[in-house]
């Protein structure tokens, strides 16, 4: 196990793992930056990185962190959302090595500000690039980019939210219920997106507790922290439209890899994993025809070779150090020549 490469900010999960598939490689994309460990690891084995990532913090301390590598030409970081890589990098850029390591840092969890967190009294803030500014008013938090004048609306940015109390407090009991049973594996979803609309009829949802009430009212007094986690990580995920983006983004990384280069994927909920296991087995499938077909008329060729048949998880040693690498996920993809 490998912890050189952790920090205050975040600890890289499955590095060794890591450089074990990329090894050979010399141009590598990090599409999710974070606190830039996996690319401080990628740019010790003699890599050149391109970093992307959402979040101004993220980008700011990873410039930091990799500022020598930066002056001496072989680390750039770029600001956006790895879906939209194609507008962001160079027509013509192709990497030996391309990594996505899902879901949110260490960092962003543990600042209470930024709304990732169900500890008491924390905003609903969830977004990504942070652009839900938070406020104290009377103890409480308060989103102040939209107003919270109760009932749904229509979506205008490109999830639709710009936090978790935006969904919370706007949201059909459609796409509420939605969250919960297809994000949060909530079998009780419908129940509890009526427990929220119900709610925000008499106060906003501002901070975690609001959230947790209502889940508490639906599950029981002897829900816990398990739940509020992955129900807290449903809302994220919708807020943050992130399972589309991941399905827009894989096949436009895959097109950006060089000759026998391999896309990595770290995924943490069984959404994002499924996802990133059914392209991958499609992808080194020689023919995509409907079971039925009687004649090929697909590709009719593998694009490429699936490196991982089964997730590579962490060792028992890297969660005792690390516990959020429990659910850590590592599947990869080489591309044919």
């Amino acid at each position: 196990m490998t912890t050189r490469f952790d920090t205050a900010y975040h600890a890289p999960v499955l590095v060794e793992e890591i450089l074990a598939l990329f090894a050979g490689a010399s141009r590598a994309l990090d599409g999710t930056l974070g606190g830039g460990g996996h690319s401080a690891a990628l740019l010790e084995a003699g890599m050149d990185v391109t970093g992307i990532d959402r979040d101004p913090a993220a980008i700011s301390e990873a410039s930091r962190r990799l500022q020598p590598a930066i002056e001496a030409g072989r680390f750039r970081a770029v600001s956006g959302n790895y879906a939209d890589a194609d507008a962001l990098l160079p027509p013509d850029a192709r990497f030996d090595a391309i990594l996505l390591d899902l879901g949110v840092s260490s960092h962003q969890i543990d600042d209470d500000a930024r709304g990732f967190s169900f500890r008491e009294g924390a905003p609903l803030g969830g977004a990504m690039d942070s652009s839900a500014v938070t406020v104290t008013v009377d103890g409480r938090w308060q989103m102040v980019d939209r107003p919270t004048d109760g009932g749904p609306r229509s979506a205008v940015s490109a999830s639709g939210w710009d936090s978790a109390a935006d969904f919370l407090n706007h949201a059909d009991v459609a796409e509420l219920t939605r969250a919960f049973k297809e994000y949060g594996d909530e079998p009780k979803g419908g129940r509890l997106a009526r427990e929220v609309v119900h709610r925000r009829e008499h106060r906003p949802f501002a901070i975690s507790d609001d959230l947790v009430g209502a889940i508490r009212a639906v599950l029981g007094p002897r829900s816990g922290p398990g739940d509020f986690a992955r129900l807290f990580q449903a809302v994220r995920i919708a807020v943050n439209d992130e399972l589309a983006g991941l399905a827009r983004a894989l096949p436009t990384l895959r097109d950006r890899l060089a000759p026998r280069g391999v896309l990595a994927v770290i995924a943490y909920h069984s959404g994002e994993d499924r996802l990133v296991k059914l392209a991958f087995r499609e992808w080194a499938s020689s023919c995509v025809c409907p079971p039925r077909q009687p004649m090929c008329t697909c590709r009719g060729r593998p694009l490429g070779t699936l490196l991982t048949r089964k997730p590579i998880t962490a060792a028992d040693a890297e969660v005792a150090h690390n516990v959020r690498a429990r659910s850590a996920h590592l599947r990869a993809f080489r591309r044919e020549d």
